[in-house]
């Protein structure tokens, strides 16, 4: 297994996660710098060329791979204008110079220069939407060293087999991101992020409406959660029978000590703990939501044989109802559990000591 893990983008979180995890870890990624291109997510930390450089170096001294993340889904165009491309060329003559592994880029123009001017790798990012065996090799024929497939795919093997089967490139799997299966706000949410993560001009928006109805919708549909596509710690051996064993720990705008814990999770393959706590949710539905992660063991045979007919299925659905959890109160004297069912029936009027 080959297991890459996010950093903040700051040097002290940089030496606490190398120094806890350096032994369990393949390859590291941060943002690059916003002064020269977006990233499909706000970044925590800044990351100018000197930090990269500084970064690189520690990683390198724990002989970690290196990966600087700069999945803009949109640029507005610049990046094909004379100047913006003379931007971009220049950032990444910056991040070669600091010995970077690996570059994870979105779009197909800048992964085709990128390839065919440095040595590093070029990680073609989640961002970029591969979910068939034709776009990993129209990826790959632009020279790209590895492909993270759309997280949308992450349970359909059928596909992935047959993505892995069709190029020779590195197949990476993203496994604790958990947006909406086939989410509809997700190409829409990515550009939103692209222009207010950039340089300037950056869009002053007064709220993001995709994050917003994606939570609600959570809420309001909490098998939704369940039909995510995050990847259980328990079930990577799975994808290492179809040839793939290259997973991805999503996470850099989260506290280090949950990038900490999350490593020694999926390093471990076993978790008793609530799954909510694996994937990289916004602190609110990390407090309202309780799956148990041992409940779900065998569930990833049923998904590996799913035709992905929701609307027929509701295997998703029922288990929700079986095993999930609501926290009421949480962080009060009166924080009590309750399961779907009784939360439907109506709260109960006397709490538990």
């Amino acid at each position: 297994m080959k297991l890459c893990a996010p950093l903040p983008g700051h040097l002290d979180a940089t030496k606490k996660i190398l120094k806890e995890e350096a032994s369990n870890l393949h390859e590291v990624f941060m943002a690059g710098s916003s002064d020269y291109i977006p990233t499909g997510r706000q970044a925590l930390g800044e990351s100018f060329s000197e930090t990269i450089e500084e970064t690189t170096r520690l990683v390198h001294e724990d002989n970690l791979r290196m990966d600087v993340v700069m999945n803009a889904s949109c640029m507005g165009g610049r990046h094909l204008t004379d100047e913006g491309l003379h931007r971009y060329m220049s950032y990444l003559e910056i991040l070669a110079r600091a010995g970077v592994d690996a570059v994870t880029l979105a779009d197909p123009y800048l992964i085709e220069v990128a390839s065919r001017n440095f040595s590093f790798d070029v990680i073609v990012s989640c961002i970029s939407f591969v979910d068939s065996p034709e776009k990993a090799i129209f990826y790959e024929e632009l020279g790209a060293d590895g492909i993270t497939v759309d997280t949308s795919i992450n349970r359909d093997f059928h596909v992935l087999e047959a993505i892995r089967d069709a190029v020779s490139c590195d197949i990476r799997v993203l496994v604790n991101e958990g947006c909406l299966y086939k989410c509809p706000f997700r190409y829409f949410d990515f550009n939103v992020v692209s222009h207010t993560s950039g340089p300037p001009p950056v869009p002053k928006i007064s709220f993001n409406y995709y994050q917003r109805k994606c939570r609600s919708l959570r809420v309001k549909k909490p098998w939704l959660l369940m039909k995510a596509n995050w990847v259980r710690p328990e079930d990577l051996k799975a994808y290492e029978e179809i040839g793939i064993d290259t997973f991805k720990i999503s996470g850099r705008n989260q506290p280090v000590n949950w990038v900490i814990e999350t490593i020694k999770t999926y390093k471990s393959r076993d978790f008793s703990g609530n799954l909510i706590d694996l994937l990289d949710y916004s602190r609110s539905m990390k407090h309202l939501f309780y799956i148990p992660n041992k409940k779900l063991d065998g569930a990833i045979d049923r998904w590996k044989s799913c035709d992905r007919n929701c609307h027929r299925c509701g295997f998703c659905k029922d288990l929700t109802a079986q095993i999930m959890k609501v926290y009421l109160e949480r962080g009060t004297d009166r924080e009590m559990l309750v399961s779907l069912t009784e939360l439907n029936e109506g709260v109960p009027d006397e709490y538990p000591e």
